[in-house]
C-alpha cells in the first residue's frame, strides 16, 4: 500500500490550527511576532494564514495590531462544551454516588477556568457551581490541578495575565506560594482548595490525564464534611473518574 502523504490543502488546515491554539495558549491574544516565536512556520506564511483567519472571522486583528481569537470560535466552544458536558455527566453522578459531594468538571480557558459540567449532591447543604462559570487558576481545586500539569513558565504567564485577587483571607496572592503549593499538588497527586475560593468550603481537584485541552474534576462541599479522611476515600474515586473521562475522551477524539 502506498504511504499517503499529507495535501498541502490538510496541511494547510493543520498549520492555521496551531496558530489558532498557539494565541489560546497565550492568553487569547498574541503578537505576529510571538507566534513566530512558538512555531518554525515562516514569517510570511503565518501572515498569510492569519489573515485567511481574520477573513473568516476565527481570528481578529486588535487596533495595536496583535491577534486575538475571533467571535465565530464562540458558538464551537458552546457546542463543544456542552457535548463535552454530556460525555462527563455519568461519571460525575457516580462521583456522587460513591462520595456524597458534588462533582464538576472544568476546562483552561484563556487565563481562567470555566465550569462545564457539574452533578449536584443529594445533601440540603451543598455546593453548587453554575456550568459556564469563570473562576480563578490560582484560588480552585481544579485551577491548581491544571496549572500542576503545565510547566511554570506558562505557570507565570497565565496568572500574571489574570493576577491574584484575594477571594477569602485564605487565598493565595504570591507566585511563591503558588509555586510552593503546586509542587504539593503534584506529590499529593491532587490539589486542595482550603477555602480559598469561598469560607466554610473545601474542594479536592484532580487533572484528567493527557486531556485535549488542560481539565480537571473535583469533588467539593462544607469543610464540616470534606475533611482529611474524606480527602484519603476520596482519592482512588477521583483517580477512576479522571482516567475514565480520559480514555472516553480518547475514544471521541481518536
Amino acid at each position: 500500500m502506498a504511504e499517503t502523504k499529507t495535501t498541502p490543502g490538510v496541511q494547510s488546515v493543520e498549520r492555521a490550527f496551531e496558530l489558532l491554539e498557539l494565541i489560546g495558549r497565550a492568553g487569547g491574544e498574541a503578537a505576529l511576532s510571538e507566534l513566530a516565536l512558538d512555531t518554525p512556520l515562516p514569517l510570511p506564511t503565518i501572515h498569510r494564514l492569519l489573515r485567511t483567519l481574520v477573513g473568516i472571522g476565527y481570528v481578529r486583528q486588535l487596533n495595536n495590531r496583535r491577534y486575538a481569537l475571533g467571535p465565530r470560535l464562540i458558538r464551537l466552544g458552546e457546542v463543544a462544551n456542552r457535548q463535552l458536558g454530556a460525555l462527563s455527566t455519568p461519571i460525575l453522578q457516580n462521583l456522587v454516588n460513591e462520595l456524597g459531594e458534588s462533582a464538576s468538571i472544568a476546562v483552561l480557558d484563556g487565563d481562567m477556568v470555566t465550569y462545564i459540567s457539574q452533578a449536584q449532591s443529594p445533601h440540603a447543604m451543598r455546593m453548587i457551581t453554575e456550568v459556564g462559570r469563570r473562576s480563578s487558576l490560582h484560588g480552585t481545586s481544579v485551577g491548581k490541578a491544571i496549572l500542576a500539569v503545565l510547566d511554570n513558565d506558562r505557570v507565570q504567564r497565565l496568572v500574571n495575565q489574570a493576577g491574584m485577587p484575594a477571594h477569602t483571607p485564605k487565598t493565595i496572592t504570591t507566585m511563591h506560594q503558588l509555586f510552593d503549593e503546586l509542587e504539593a499538588v503534584r506529590a499529593r497527586g491532587y490539589a486542595i482548595d482550603e477555602e480559598e475560593q469561598e469560607l466554610g468550603v473545601r474542594c479536592l481537584g484532580m487533572s484528567v490525564p493527557g486531556a485535549p485541552t488542560p481539565m480537571a474534576v473535583s469533588v467539593s462541599g462544607p469543610v464540616t464534611r470534606v475533611t482529611d479522611e474524606f480527602a484519603s476515600r476520596a482519592e482512588p474515586y477521583l483517580r477512576a473518574a479522571t482516567t475514565q473521562l480520559s480514555a472516553a475522551l480518547a475514544v471521541t477524539t481518536g
